[in-house]
Parts: C-alpha cells; sequence; structure tokens
C-alpha cells in the first residue's frame, strides 16, 4: 500500500483518511494511558489542562478529514468516553448513545 505522511497527516490511495483517523485515536488512547498511570486523582482543572493535549490529537487536521463514517465516529467518541471516565466527578455519569449504520 502506497501511504504518505506530509505534516503529520496520513493519505492513503483512496484519500479515505481511514489510516489518518486510527493513527490519532491510537497516540490519544495512549496519552490517556499515561495521564491515567501517572495522575491517580485530577481535580476538574488538572483534567481540562491535561484532557486538551489529548483532544489536540483527535482534532489535528480535522480541515482534511472530517470523520462521516460512523465506525470513525464511534471510535472517536470512545476516546472521550474513556477520558470522562478517568475524572471521578463525572465518571458515574452515562455517556452512552444510540449510533444506528
Amino acid at each position: 500500500m502506497n501511504v504518505i505522511n506530509n505534516l503529520g497527516v496520513i493519505f492513503d490511495p483512496d484519500v479515505s483518511f481511514v489510516l489518518h483517523c486510527k493513527e490519532k485515536i491510537n497516540k490519544a488512547n495512549a496519552m490517556l494511558g499515561i495521564i491515567r498511570r501517572n495522575f491517580m486523582y485530577l481535580s476538574e482543572e488538572a483534567f481540562v489542562l491535561l484532557y486538551n493535549v489529548v483532544r489536540s490529537q483527535l482534532e489535528y487536521a480535522n480541515s482534511v478529514r472530517n470523520p462521516y463514517r460512523m465506525g470513525l465516529i464511534k471510535d472517536l467518541e470512545k476516546v472521550q468516553m474513556r477520558a470522562t471516565k478517568l475524572l471521578i466527578t463525572i465518571k458515574h455519569l452515562s455517556t452512552k448513545r444510540d449510533f444506528r449504520d
């Protein structure tokens, strides 16, 4: 497969940006893992500061790729749901949504 990486944006042959989305989701999940391991109890202010780093990964080159596939949207939202579980004050809130493919 012929893949081009230009300024952190991964272009695949069919220009679907699926590989780019998957790469950014993996990087954001890795960052959440680091945050979870190193910060056991987070205040809301600290959480917002740390989550901005994760969110910037998810939104990188958003003007180039806009996730229109339901599977990619679900994967992006899973990262956000995982992040909300890190904060004790909002851990109990439901983040479930009804997706229809």
